[in-house]
């Protein structure tokens, strides 16, 4: 087993059992404890699980919420082939909300040059990212900046999205289940995205396979309010039909 191997594996017993033990780990993988350590060691640089006493816990399971620049180096490969999945989604015109998050940052950067759309936005990343595109009419929502997600949130954001209205919102979660539905941590980002889904003619949800499971401090949508939900091929595929059965499509890049 590859490095990059055992250490998803690490990461999803982590998600599923709450917490790993370095001996069990040792024992199980058939490695010393030094090499799981520095698995460990690796997994919380990317901001995935935190380490303690004998082991690590999921990071969720903290109510931690790792800054974006740690995220956007996490399952690069997964996260490319969703947004060139999600390019189907995009209206050939109109308008197109982008939310705050590394998969739909992926998106921004493959938008088509050839159409002429409306890009509504909260990430100050995204707006970057799209500052410079002569098709685009980027619009980017105002409010207080969040430092860790480097998405603006709170009343003034809020207030605009009650007034906007777009095509297709392309959405992104910290945690999704048949159980809770779309979560992420914190509360004020919370309600922007669920300003952000009540905008959209459609919404479009992208996560790769790790955040299936995961359930966050403050809920913003439930399944019913996804129309399509793109992910990687590495979702589990019981836990899939069983999303795709609570009512968005499901599609695996």
């Amino acid at each position: 087993m590859y490095a990059e191997e055992r250490q998803q594996h690490i990461a999803d017993v982590a998600r599923r059992e709450g917490r790993v033990d370095v001996a069990e780990l040792s024992a199980v993988l058939s490695v010393t404890g030094e090499t799981i350590r520095r698995d460990l060691s690796v997994l919380e640089r990317q901001g995935l699980l935190r380490r303690v006493h004998g082991g690590a816990i999921p990071v969720e399971r903290l109510g931690f919420e790792p800054a974006f620049a740690a995220r956007d180096t996490v399952l690069t490969a997964e996260k490319d082939r969703i947004a060139k999945a999600a390019l189907a989604e995009v209206p050939a015109e109109g308008a197109i909300l982008l939310d705050a998050g590394s998969t739909t940052g992926r998106l921004a950067d493959a938008l088509p040059v050839d159409r002429e759309l409306t890009v509504v936005t909260h990430s100050l990343t995204i707006a970057m990212a799209l500052s410079a595109r002569p098709n685009l009419t980027l619009m980017l929502l105002g409010g207080r900046l969040r430092g860790r997600t480097l998405a603006t949130v709170d009343a003034w954001a809020l207030h605009a999205l009650r007034d906007t209205f777009v095509e297709v919102a392309f959405i992104a979660t910290n945690g999704v289940s048949v159980e809770r539905g779309l979560t992420t941590p914190d509360t004020a980002e919370a309600t922007v995205k669920r300003a952000a889904v009540a905008s959209a003619q459609r919404t479009v949800l992208l996560a790769d396979h790790t955040k299936v499971g995961n359930d966050c401090f403050a809920r913003f949508a439930d399944l019913a309010d996804i129309d399509t939900f793109i992910t990687d091929t590495g979702i589990d595929a019981a836990v899939g039909a069983e999303i795709a059965a609570a009512g968005p499509i499901l599609i695996t890049a």
